[in-house]
């Protein structure tokens, strides 16, 4: 798969116009909806306004741009709509194991310069990075240009939201001195190895390798520094727990909210939930700030319901993607590949 050309700034406006043209790519004007041409154009208008792009170049590069009703169909059914153990089952498998204890191996002296640097620990940033891109291997296969000018021009339930990350995109491409024609990622415009959309690769990406540049596809010190970069400035605490297994000693106490896939802000102490009727199967802090949270799943009885309760920690990592089932499958995943003497995933 290709990477990135670092070393190309925006192609030139000849180079632009002839792609948009005469590639097989270009965009077939009546498969596309109104919306997306009369945004599009707004969008450049805003560009040359605010942001100082030339307009002939930013016209050419967003004229190659296409509209592609495979990624809005793909956010319509998002893996984080899945029931907790059918997506459990996409990413804690016997190979994605193998791949962390692969990867951290390999990346033992990064990952312990970062977890000195962040706090985070080593497997805990590797199985980010395997459940996003299973260690590299898959950065995506969707044009970031194609992804974010679909969702940010004709996708009326979170344009905003992807307009905001295709100018991040321009943003990046200038100041990192990357084509913004070459960059595949997500069909949400999620880019390298650990899959930062735009805005968080501009907020929350270090040069951890001090060579200049702040690459996130083919500078594995960069990935793994920025994923512990990301989670520390999102809150993670340097040596606490992240989440344990729980169950119900009788009915809950009234008052007591129960989480689902939604993220919960750490709103009691455990000893509340203790109180209240929560036993965890790890002894925890009682002075700890947590959350209950109850899946669909592999209850103690072999079926759902499934209890857990969440700390701070687990809810930094729900800062990487807002879902209770994505930082509990970073845990469980880490935990599995994690050698037999770390307990930093407790």
């Amino acid at each position: 798969m290709p990477t990135p050309q670092r070393a190309l700034r925006f192609r030139t406006l000849a180079a632009l116009l002839m792609a948009s043209l005469f590639s097989p790519l270009a965009v077939v004007a009546d498969s596309v909806p109104a919306s997306y041409l009369s945004e599009r154009d707004r969008f450049v208008d805003e560009m040359v306004a605010e942001q100082g792009f030339d307009r002939a170049e930013l016209t050419a590069l967003m004229a190659g741009a296409r509209y592609q009703q495979s990624i809005v169909d793909a956010m319509n059914r998002p893996y984080e709509a899945k029931p907790w153990g059918q997506y459990r089952a996409l990413f804690v498998t016997p190979e994605r194991i193998a791949g962390g204890q692969r990867f951290l191996a390999e990346h033992q002296a990064l990952l312990a310069q970062a977890e000195s640097a962040y706090g985070v620990p080593a497997e805990i940033i590797t199985a980010i990075i395997g459940i996003e891109t299973n260690y590299g291997g898959t950065l995506g296969g969707h044009r970031v240009l194609d992804a974010l000018s679909t969702l940010g021009f004709a996708y009326p339930r979170r344009s905003a939201f992807f307009r905001k990350e295709l100018k991040e995109f321009l943003l990046l491409a200038r100041e990192e001195a990357v084509d913004p024609v070459a960059v595949l990622g997500s069909y949400a415009g999620a880019v390298g190895k650990p899959q930062f959309i735009p805005s968080s690769y501009r907020a929350y990406a270090v040069d951890f390798d001090g060579d200049g540049q702040r690459d996130l596809w083919d500078s594995d010190a960069d990935v793994i520094g920025s994923v512990g970069a990301y989670l520390a400035r999102h809150g993670w605490r340097r040596g606490q727990p992240i989440a344990s297994a729980a169950r119900l000693t009788g009915p809950l106490k009234p008052g007591v909210k129960v989480g689902g896939k939604r993220p919960v802000v750490p709103g009691v102490t455990v000893a509340q939930l203790e109180a209240a009727g929560v036993e965890p199967a790890q002894r925890l802090d009682p002075g700890a700030r947590a959350a209950l949270i109850e899946l669909d799943g592999n209850g103690p009885d072999g079926n759902g319901p499934e209890y857990w309760v969440t700390l701070e920690n687990f809810y930094a990592i729900t800062r990487y993607n807002h879902s209770n089932l994505y930082a509990l499958a970073a845990l469980e995943l880490s935990r599995a590949i994690a050698p037999a003497e770390t307990t930093s995933g407790d």
